[in-house]
């Protein structure tokens, strides 16, 4: 049986090239925004060591960041009721903005 609520479903061919699939390591997210875009920089920061990089920044709409928080959401609820609640352990440890730009409205 067919679903008539769904509206045309695009099938997108989505490459992942090799040294992409290999990922990046990051412990650090630092989030800002503009009117018009949301910035996510993501850094890896070592214990011990003052300074630390930038190791990808992704440039999203306010919509597309919406739809990622969304689904940030809805995967850590299935992970959880997987491999049990994931404690938030080190929310004061690192300063959230980390001497980064300040978000703008």
């Amino acid at each position: 049986m067919e679903d008539n609520n769904k509206p045309n479903q695009v099938n997108i061919n989505i490459e992942l090239p090799e040294e992409v699939a290999e990922g990046i390591y990051s412990n650090l997210a630092v989030i800002t925004h503009s009117n018009s875009e949301f910035i996510i920089d993501f850094i890896r920061i070592m214990p011990g060591v003052p300074k630390a990089k930038v190791k990808s920044r992704i440039l999203l709409t306010p919509q597309h960041a919406k739809r990622l928080l969304k689904a940030l959401k809805e995967n850590m609820v299935k992970f959880e009721s997987v491999h049990g609640t994931v404690e938030d352990t080190e929310v004061n440890a690192i300063p959230m903005n980390f001497g980064g730009p300040t978000a703008q409205a």
